[in-house]
Parts: structure tokens; sequence; C-alpha cells
């Protein structure tokens, strides 16, 4: 088969779907390198691609991502197909909520999540492309991936599409995810300047990430004379106003440490080090972060929505989205309680296990063959 996909979130580096992307993508070339891979990208004298994507062969447009979507956008209203775009492939996964109109060549297409559907967290101009593109791309798409029950019950809840057509396959952690030795989080530590114990959290700092709340519960742990530092990791994202007026109000400017941007070699020494995971989204298509932290054995909180359960399972503590009393109760028990962290990282290790990208890319292969007609 040769197989065109779309890496726009993975070079371009963005957060949660830029992971997926990448690792998916290695996965595939390792586990079936018998294959021919095209990468497609937008925007391509900003894009910076890592290995192995560097040095795959590439299709790409020259436009930004909002001229891209018109550009798309009007394609499937004029019904002006965009095959041309991809000689020679058979097949075109789009990765990045975004499918070209095609009209000879299969596409398989991912839904992350409904977030611009379900939460008020995204910006008006995207959450009007996808809610009026979405139906469109779902009945354009030869098969539907979504990375997890959650988002499958939301997707069939929400869009006439038929349920053989939605396929789970849940993300991955990777190898380098594990417990680091001393040395390594010592050096984390003095590199970005962090406290000898800390919580930690990691996102991109946007409403959907519930910051405020987690500083809400920060504030009374602060306030019951607990000296654990808070460590939140992630780029400003948009309306992140909201977060610092919060880090303002509460008296925390200067007391939370902020390194923004972590490099990924980084973050399993830095997940290792943090005492607690506190990830208090409001909703998640998966939940890379807290798997990323199961794996490294750091004791987890989330919140009890979307597919953040489903990651968890029994390996991690559950409590409301809005509720920052039982956060802070649930740091509190993780903190102080050492039979509760032994139970949950012995738990932690084998939870982490169920989630490879090899499974990933075996499963999205299998998709693959499906939509061709390929013999497995």
């Amino acid at each position: 088969m040769h197989l065109c996909l779309d890496l726009s979130p993975a070079v371009h580096h963005r957060a949660g779907i830029g992971r997926f992307t990448q690792e998916l993508t290695a996965a595939l070339l390792k586990v079936a390198p018998e294959h021919t891979y095209t990468a497609f990208y937008n925007r391509p004298a900003e894009a910076r691609p890592d290995p192995p994507v560097d040095r795959l062969p590439r299709l790409t447009v020259p436009w930004g991502d909002k001229p891209w979507r018109l550009r798309v956008l009007l394609a499937h209203l004029l019904r002006r197909p965009q095959d041309t775009l991809f000689p020679g492939v058979d097949l075109f996964h789009a990765t990045d909520h975004l499918l070209p109109w095609l009209r000879r060549l299969p596409a398989v297409f991912t839904v992350y999540d409904l977030t611009y559907l379900l939460t008020d967290t995204h910006t008006t101009l995207n959450r009007l492309f996808l809610t009026w593109m979405m139906p469109r791309f779902l009945q354009a798409a030869r098969a539907v991936i979504v990375i997890s029950e959650a988002t499958r019950r939301d997707l069939l809840a929400h869009y006439r599409v038929p349920a053989e057509k939605v396929h789970r396959v849940y993300g991955g952690v990777a190898a380098a995810f594990r417990r680091t030795s001393t040395a390594a989080m010592m050096a984390v530590r003095a590199r970005y300047g962090l406290p000898q114990r800390f919580i930690l959290s990691v996102g991109t700092i946007e409403p959907r990430k519930n910051y405020p709340l987690l500083l809400a519960a920060y504030r009374r742990l602060r306030d019951q004379g607990r000296t654990e530092g808070l460590v939140i990791v992630g780029k400003r994202g948009w309306r992140c106003e909201t977060f610092f007026q919060r880090l303002r109000e509460l008296d925390l400017e200067g007391v939370v440490t902020l390194p923004g941007f972590v490099a990924d070699e980084d973050l399993p020494a830095l997940y290792s080090a943090a005492e607690v995971f506190a990830y208090p989204s409001l909703y998640e298509g998966f939940g890379l972060p807290p798997l990323e932290a199961l794996a490294c054995g750091t004791p987890v909180v989330v919140s009890h929505t979307s597919a953040l359960p489903e990651v968890v399972g029994e390996a991690g503590l559950l409590v409301p989205p809005d509720d920052p009393e039982a956060l802070a109760a649930a740091l509190t028990r993780l903190l102080d309680e050492p039979v509760l962290r032994a139970q949950l990282a012995a738990r932690s290790f084998h939870q982490a296990a169920q989630f490879t990208w090899e499974a990933a890319a075996r499963r999205t292969l299998e998709i693959y063959q499906e939509v061709l007609h390929v013999p497995g």
C-alpha cells in the first residue's frame, strides 16, 4: 500500500494531536516497513519534522492553517476534487480534523474529541468551522477512527454515522516513559528550577485544561500549611488570561512554577520527580499526560469525565472537574498516604502497559486494509 498521512500536527508540534500523529507514524514505519509512506503537511517553510518523519517523502501545500482550511471548505461546497494533491497514493489518512474533498482517493479520518461541540473551549471561528464541516468529513471518509470509547459514544450520539464505520484505536505510551534515575530527576529539577517536592500538571494553558480549579485546590493546600510546590508545564494557549488572573487573585503568582514548554526528552524525569500528577481537565478525547505519568509510576488524580477514566482505570483517583475541595482532598491523600501511593504505583505500570503504539499501528493498518480490500 502507498499510504499518505497528514502529518501537519506532528511537524508543527501541536501538543497532544502532534504527539499522537508522530508516535503513530513512527510505529507504522516500524511494524509495517513493507508499505510506502508519504508525509503531507501545510506551511512547509515552518515545519520541523522530527525523526523518523523527517526521512519520508513529502507532499505539501504552501498555505497557512486558515487559508488551507478555507480551500478545503470551498472544495467540499463546490465539489471540486483535490485528489491531484496526492499523486500515486492509495489511501489518505486525515489526522488533523481536516479532510480534503477527494473523489477517487479513499480516506480514513481521525476524530480525537468533540470539544468544539461539547465545551466552550474553542475559538468562535474554529467551532463554527468544525460544526459545519464535521458532518461532511464524516460522510466523505471511508472509515473513521476515534481514540477512546468516550469519543465513540459522543460521535454516535451527535452524528448520523454508521456504527460499523467507526473504529476505536487507543493511543499508546512511548517506551521512553518509565521511572528514571535519581540523577536524571536531580538534573531536570536543576534545569527548570523546580522545587524539591512538587505536584505536577502538563498541558497547554487553555480553558479546557481547567487549571483555575487546580489553582483553587492548591490554594487550599497552602492555607493548610503545606509546602509542596505546584509545577504547571505547557505553552500559553488561547484564552489563557483567565488562568493568570486567577493566579494573581489567589496570591500564587511567583509561588506556582511555570517552566513553559519542556523538551520531550525531559518529560520522563519530570514525571518521575513529581510527588503527584494532577489533571483536572474538563474534557479529553484520550489523555496522554496522565498515561505517561502512570508509566513513570507517579500517583495520578484526574477528572472523572470523558475518556480519562478509560485511560487511568483503577490506577488513579477520580474527582469531579468542578470541585476544588475534592481535588484538594485527593491531592492530600496521595501526598500523605504511603500505602495508597504504593498500591497505585503497582497498578500504574500494569495500566500503562495496556496502551502501546505498536498495537495502535497494527489496528490502524487493519483499518487501511479493510478500506482498500487488501488481505491482511
